[in-house]
Parts: structure tokens; sequence; C-alpha cells
């Protein structure tokens, strides 16, 4: 499966490729985007089987990259990686679509809890 990461921040896409691996969600092609306009450009060429998005990024926000895939007819699973976590954050992102939000500091656990059901280990 491909897995689409998508976060401004090199390190922190390189830490939630770590945490993914250290889930037990390892033997994927990961492919990282710096943008929601970048991810959703990688995402129709591409179709990764999963995106874990940043909620604030320049270009486009996760929330508006999840909503211009919805829009499309995408259905792809859709995950939040983000800094802010509330409970307004959470309801805007399982309207739009989203499997949920894991807030940062996240753990394996909290990978392991919302992605298990949608990525093979």
């Amino acid at each position: 499966m491909k897995i689409l990461v998508v976060d401004d921040s090199k390190a922190m896409r390189m830490i939630v490729v770590r945490t993914l691996r250290q889930a037990g969600f390892s033997g994927h092609d990961v492919v990282e985007a710096e943008n929601g306009k970048e991810g959703l450009d990688l995402t129709q060429s591409i179709k990764p089987g999963l995106v874990l998005s940043d909620w604030n990024m320049p270009e486009m926000t996760g929330i508006e990259f999840l909503r211009a895939l919805r829009g499309s007819g995408d259905s792809t699973p859709f995950c939040f990686v983000t800094s802010e976590g509330s409970d307004e954050m959470r309801t805007t992102a399982e309207a739009a679509g989203a499997l949920g939000l894991i807030a940062k500091p996240f753990t394996e656990d909290a990978f392991r809890d919302v992605l298990g059901s949608v990525v093979p280990s």
C-alpha cells in the first residue's frame, strides 16, 4: 500500500514515518508532500491507500485538501496528524470525511488505534 504523508515540516514527516513503522505499519511505500496542493496532485496521480496530513500548511491547508478530495469524489482514507486536537477540529475533520485526528505529540498506540482497521500491518 502507498501511504502519503503531507506536512510542511520535513522533520515532522520523518517523525510520522518513523512512528508508522514503530506502530507495525512497515513494508508500505511512503510518499511525502510539503503542502495540501502537492498532496492533492499526488493523491490523484499515485492513488495512495491512505493519506496522513497536517492541518495547518501553506498553499492549501489540510482541511481544504480533504474537502477538495471529497469534492472530486475521491474516498481515499484520510487522517489528520496535527498539533491541534480540539473537539471542534475533530468534529470538523470527521464531518469532512476524515477517519480521525491524531494529535501531536502522538504515540505508536495512537497510530494503531486510528489506523489499525485501514492499514495492514
